[in-house]
């Protein structure tokens, strides 16, 4: 079962008002969905919900009234401004089933001295156990030199995880660094007695 649980309460307020109300109280407005079951609309703790969902992919225990449920945030909505969790959608799963979620790219190791090193996607698709998610997959760039490309085949993936993108989707690319052009003498010394014609 997941460490992080989180008590909540049924909510029976609905509406833009009662969602004001609720973050006045320091509770965030959610519903739990899954499994063919009717959505259950919940308020969880503010403070404590925010510190869980810094983790990606979190698996949550709610106590909602005794009753207890796993399940995964599969929507943040946060304000635009204050960035503040203003509603949360979570997903039911059981121990042992598989769910598919998209989890971040760890790079290792450096690579070659002067090339530059792009990631193209900082997050893959991959598909694991609800209750053993991985919190990243890890790519090696040691010793990449300009001009290589990392693909998603090149992943390190943890035991009993699937990746769900093509092995050849380019992960990382290694390139020149860009170089800025500067005026040649001859032009820089034209643009000056023009400048002083003007005057």
């Amino acid at each position: 079962m997941s460490d992080l649980k989180l008590s909540a309460e049924v909510r029976s307020e609905f509406g833009k008002g009662a969602a004001r109300r609720a973050r006045r109280n320091e509770q965030i407005p959610a519903v739990i969905y899954g499994h063919g079951a009717e959505p259950l609309h919940v308020l969880l703790p503010a403070k404590a919900t925010t510190l869980a969902l810094r983790t990606a992919n979190a698996l949550l225990t709610l106590d909602v009234e005794g009753e207890e449920h796993l399940a995964l945030a599969k929507d943040i909505q946060r304000d635009p401004l204050l960035q503040i969790i203003e509603h949360v959608d979570l997903l039911t799963v059981r121990q042992g089933e598989k769910v598919q979620v998209d989890v971040s790219v760890h790079v290792d190791g450096e690579i070659a001295a002067g090339a530059v090193f792009n990631l193209e996607h900082a997050t893959v698709l991959v598909e694991a156990d609800a209750t053993h998610l991985p919190e990243n997959v890890t790519v090696n760039v040691e010793g990449r030199e300009v001009g290589e490309h990392v693909h998603a085949s090149d992943l390190v993936l943890p035991t009993g995880v699937a990746l769900l993108v093509e092995g050849d989707t380019i992960i990382a690319t290694v390139s020149a660094p860009a170089v800025t052009e500067e005026p040649a003498e001859g032009e820089a010394a034209e643009a000056a007695p023009a400048e002083e014609s003007a005057e």
